[in-house]
């Protein structure tokens, strides 16, 4: 595999170790982490890696109403109250 880098900043693993909270700080989003001009690994900043998270969750989720509208069941009508009621959740 070669040496591409996803990220518009990158910075050695020298001097994340020197100074973690100033790479990224500088970096101002994703950084590309290199050692010996190889890319080891990425470091995200925790909100963009939430973001990240929540939408591969929404993917997820979307993929699983495609597969069950698919399933060839016949859809069955609800409300939001009628399932908080059998689920013993309050509002």
């Amino acid at each position: 595999m070669g040496n591409r880098v996803l990220t518009e900043q990158s910075a050695s693993i020298s001097e994340l170790k020197a100074n973690p909270s100033r790479v990224m700080r500088e970096a101002g989003g994703p950084i590309a982490i290199l050692n010996r001009n190889t890319t080891e690994f990425y470091c995200v900043p925790a909100e963009d890696y939430e973001a990240l998270m929540k939408r591969i969750d929404e993917l997820e989720l979307a993929e699983i109403a495609r597969a069950r509208l698919n399933d060839g069941e016949k859809p069955v009508k609800t409300s939001i109250e009628k399932l908080k009621a059998e689920y013993g959740l309050s509002s």
